[in-house]
């Protein structure tokens, strides 16, 4: 007789639908007008895809704007919002929500806030109008934002601290509402004609410097010659519009935005966060006409840093530099590092890490085909270096999401 095991009958299944997960909804209060502001959007949107977050909700502002009864009309779970003023902050307030503010006004003490580096985009300025050899300097600031009066002070901190004079000029907040605008222009113009030359100016942001531009052309001031002008935000639109195009420090709004959206989702996940600022540092500066200029004195050194700007990439040494200066070694090296403040070496090796930056950030190039772009004999030697100087390897830097990835201060970390 043959036996036929048999298996147990099946449980029954649970036809039963289960419960969809509830995403929360997030909104975003931040205008879309200009350039940082849809950064900080990029970056959020960047943090809900990678995580499968949040349900957004962005509504149409203007810059300061509260959509009307809107603290009691919407039923969402967080908020990120740029508070920059007592309306935005009495509304935002009111509904009792998990919140992260990305404004430097700080009209909500008690909530955590994401912001530019400010000291960090200023040290880069510096550096760059500085490794250009301009001496004299000035800042063109907005008082009624804090990030420009915080600019303004550390610009002037650190012009006093290399032994130059820093002239500020700062715009009336009261002719820029009403019809004295041909006042104020008239007095910028007056400011500009009256600097000593040649001179590097920090605008607090691309805004004020267009307007800067304008006044340096109506002033017959040459523009990068005699003044070179640097914005803040990289807005490239308004930096491409600007004649001569604008240089400008670019802030990492990706990042800024992407790190205000993890502390709202650590805090919906119910976690403590710390109410303190977060600061986030610029990824670097573009450099367009309006600072394309070696302000220096020394004719041979001027030549040799121009020759390094082009070449670095082409493989020159220092010994390559210092033969086309027609003077000996040690006093072309002793003038070079009082100029620079970095022997050539170094500066060749910044130039040379810049664009192995922008090639990592920019393009899927491999290690190897940017170490031959970048005149590096090895790829093991280029990571050193870039490690070194930016904190962590090339590779890593690259495999890090964009609003994760620590960004390279090149200029203002090679002393």
């Amino acid at each position: 007789m043959t036996f036929v095991a048999r298996r147990p009958p099946a449980a029954p299944r649970d036809t039963r639908s289960r419960p969809m997960r509830r995403r929360p909804v997030v909104a975003l209060l931040v205008e879309t007008s200009n350039a940082y502001a849809r950064g900080l959007v990029e970056g959020i949107v960047g943090y809900v895809r990678k995580h499968d977050a949040w349900s957004l909700y962005l509504p149409e502002l203007r810059r300061g704007e509260v959509p009307t009864d809107w603290s009691t009309r919407w039923k969402g779970d967080g908020i990120i919002a740029r508070i920059e003023n007592a309306k935005t902050a009495e509304a935002v307030a009111r509904t009792r929500l998990p919140i992260v503010d990305v404004s430097a006004a700080r009209l909500l003490p008690n909530v955590p806030w994401v912001e530019t580096d400010d000291d960090a985009i200023v040290r880069a300025a510096f550096e760059h109008l500085r490794e250009r050899g301009f001496r004299s300097f000035a800042y063109c600031g907005d008082p009624r934002f804090n990030w420009s009066r915080w600019r303004e002070e550390r610009f002037v901190q650190l012009a006093a601290a290399g032994g130059a004079r820093c002239d500020v000029f700062r715009t009336n907040a009261t002719t820029r509402r009403g019809s004295s605008w041909t006042e104020e222009h008239r007095r910028l113009c007056d400011w500009v004609r009256a600097l000593a030359k040649p001179v590097g100016i920090l605008a607090c942001y691309d805004i004020q410097a267009q307007r800067l531009l304008d006044a340096c052309r109506e002033a017959d001031v040459a523009v990068p010659e005699a003044a070179a002008v640097l914005g803040v935000d990289d807005d490239r639109l308004l930096c491409d519009l600007c004649t001569p195009s604008l240089s400008s420090v670019q802030p990492d709004t990706y990042r800024t935005g992407y790190q205000a959206a993890e502390l709202l989702d650590r805090q919906l996940r119910g976690e403590s966060v710390d109410a303190g600022g977060y600061r986030i540092p610029p990824r670097g500066i573009a450099v367009r006409q309006s600072t394309d200029v070696s302000a220096i004195n020394d004719p041979a050194i001027a030549e040799a840093i121009r020759f390094i700007r082009e070449h670095a990439c082409d493989g020159v040494n220092a010994t390559d530099v210092f033969r086309r200066s027609g003077l000996s070694r040690r006093v072309f090296e002793a003038r070079f590092q009082k100029t620079v403040g970095r022997t050539p070496h170094e500066e060749i090796l910044r130039i040379k890490l810049e664009r192995v930056q922008r090639l990592l950030t920019e393009t899927s190039l491999t290690l190897t085909e940017i170490a031959d772009r970048t005149a590096f004999l090895h790829v093991e030697y280029l990571s050193v270096a870039f490690k070194r100087v930016v904190g962590v390897s090339p590779s890593r830097y690259r495999a890090e999401p964009h609003g994760e990835r620590k960004p390279a201060l090149i200029a203002a970390t090679t002393h």
